[in-house]
């Protein structure tokens, strides 16, 4: 199970961070942005950038969570940046997150699933290969089954979006429905129902949750619903989720949640002079892990 491997790994480095890479000209240093003249400038450039701060992280950090949309702009060299990202994260040992938020009707969803989980009808491999990726739930049950399917065959994992970390969020995901149910409870609902059969050696499954790091009271409330459902943390630094907020998505032993942080560690350089971009994101990374440590029995 991909589960396994993904709390394998942050036992072993006792570190449940996930580096956010949403690279973009705009985040780097000024001695790669210099150069940056065309989408093909951009696409080296931003390969660059994650590759030295996986180099200077990987030993720490268990995973890495390459966010498309920052790619995508860059067009087809932002993808091949995209696609290079994830496979040297998973040569350097890190779990990886394609985090792309796909969804459709279910032929579509097959073929995205195709894109990121399993394989294309011609090369008998991923074009984006990944070891989980975020999907939408919002199309319903048609949509979901043909990723669940592939985690299934191909052990990969996703991630429901249930209740996001966006301030706005609440406007859709807390509506009460007339049973009492609240959207995002009934999101979270449909995603243990959709995990089951993907149940690892730790009790957890992986079909997961993305749950944001600033949603406190609907984080606890979730993880008193499910046990078994592996929270995607997002929001911690940068969105303004400290380390004491998130303690109530972990079980007792420290484990059931992964903590992205993007901004808080790509654009560490910022914030602490004399360090290169790269040192400075290790230094970030270290202080985070010593952060989530204070709350967590890991």
């Amino acid at each position: 199970m991909i589960i396994d491997r993904l709390i394998d790994k942050i036992k072993e480095k006792k570190n449940p961070t996930v580096l956010g890479l949403d690279t973009c000209a705009e985040y780097m240093p000024d001695e790669l942005r210099v150069g940056i003249k065309s989408f093909k400038d951009a696409g080296k450039a931003v390969f660059e950038f994650n590759k030295n701060i996986i180099d200077n992280t990987a030993d720490i950090i268990p995973a890495v969570k390459v966010q498309a949309a920052y790619y995508e702009m860059y067009g087809s060299y932002g993808a091949e940046a995209f696609q290079k990202t994830l496979e040297y994260a998973k040569k350097q040992g890190l779990v990886t997150i394609a985090d792309v938020k796909r969804n459709d009707i279910a032929s579509t969803a097959g073929a995205y699933s195709k894109a990121y989980l399993s394989h294309s009808d011609i090369s008998g491999e991923a074009a984006f290969d990944s070891d989980f990726i975020t999907v939408n739930p919002y199309l319903g049950s048609d949509g979901i089954i043909p990723f669940t399917d592939d985690c299934s065959k191909y052990g990969k994992g996703i991630f429901v979006l249930v209740k996001t970390s966006n301030k706005s969020s609440s406007e859709i995901q807390n509506r009460v429905l007339d049973d009492g149910t609240k959207i995002y409870e009934l999101m979270s609902d449909y995603a243990a129902e959709w995990g089951k059969g993907l149940t690892g050696k730790y009790g957890y499954s992986s079909v997961g949750a993305v749950v944001g790091a600033t949603q406190t009271a609907e984080a606890e409330a979730i993880r008193k619903r499910h046990k078994g459902l592996f929270f995607l943390l997002p929001g911690y630094g940068a969105q303004g989720a400290t380390a004491k907020d998130l303690a109530v998505s972990f079980d007792a032993d420290g484990l059931g949640a992964i903590v992205n942080n993007s901004r808080g560690i790509i654009c560490a350089y910022k914030k602490y002079d004399g360090l290169n971009y790269y040192r400075a994101a290790r230094k970030a990374a270290e202080l985070m892990k010593d952060d989530l440590n204070a709350y967590l029995p890991l």
